[in-house]
Formats: C-alpha cells, sequence, structure tokens
C-alpha cells in the first residue's frame, strides 16, 4: 500500500495535467471529443476533463470506466468476456445496479505490481476511447519511473 505523501506525489497536478494533455492530443489527431477521468484506487477522481466536443454521455462513463477498471483489476476491454452468457461473471453488471462498465475505455494504473488507480476515457468509438486512454496511461506512467 502506498502512504499518502506517495499517493499525493503519484497524483502531481501537474503530471496528471501533461497526461491528460497527451490525451488530447491522441483525441485531436482521431478527431473525437472525449471526456478524461483519473482515479485513485480510493475511488476518488482525482483529476476530471471534458473537450468542448465531447458528448454529455461520457461525463458519466469515463468516471465508471475507470472505476471498473479498479474493481475488477483489468482493463475494461477484458471484462465482457465474462459477463456474456455462460461466462464466469454472467449478470455481475446487473447486480452492480450498472455501475460496472464493460467495454473498453478503462486501464488500471500500476506501478510495481500494484494497482494505485485508473483511467477512463469516454465520448468516441470504443476503439477511440481504448486508444486515447493507452495514450494517457502510457504518459502517466512514464511520469510515475
Amino acid at each position: 500500500m502506498t502512504t499518502e505523501a506517495e499517493q499525493a506525489k503519484l497524483f502531481d497536478k501537474h503530471k496528471m495535467e501533461r497526461a491528460i494533455d497527451a490525451g488530447v492530443a491522441k483525441a485531436n489527431e482521431l478527431k473525437v471529443g472525449v471526456t478524461f477521468a483519473i482515479m485513485d484506487c480510493n475511488q476518488v477522481v482525482q483529476m476530471s476533463y471534458h473537450l468542448p466536443n465531447g458528448n454529455l454521455v461520457g461525463t458519466f462513463l469515463a468516471p465508471k470506466k475507470a472505476w471498473s477498471a479498479i474493481a475488477m483489476k483489468e482493463p475494461t476491454k477484458d471484462i465482457s468476456k465474462d459477463i456474456q452468457p455462460g461466462g464466469p461473471l454472467y449478470q455481475m453488471e446487473t447486480m452492480l445496479d450498472g455501475k460496472l462498465v464493460s467495454f473498453p475505455g478503462g486501464i488500471p494504473l500500476t506501478i510495481n505490481g500494484e494497482i494505485i488507480g485508473a483511467v477512463g476515457v469516454s465520448g468516441g468509438l470504443i476503439e477511440e476511447d481504448q486508444a486515447i486512454c493507452e495514450a494517457v496511461v502510457s504518459e502517466f506512467l512514464k511520469e510515475s519511473n
């Protein structure tokens, strides 16, 4: 477990801004508006940003994607196969009152084998959300080493 001081350093405002800037650059490259959410492992959104051309549903789904990646300890793109009929976690979305997101755009932030939080991105096609999320995570982790 990280201490409170380590947590504050991991989620430094300037580092998160640079990570979101990397996501904005990718979103602009793809010509899509999205919402970003960076959440710590205590389920607190540390930073959120909504592009002016993003749709409103992204403001609701981005934090849910981050939460889902933390709760399931895996990228949201990998959750879907387990919750389908016949899957080991079938009906989990229903049991969690719709809180779980099982499509791409949420990725855990892992440092030294420990999940410290997650990034959620929503507003584009699922492939776009995933690519943008990967850009944010890559920059965040680069800044964390």
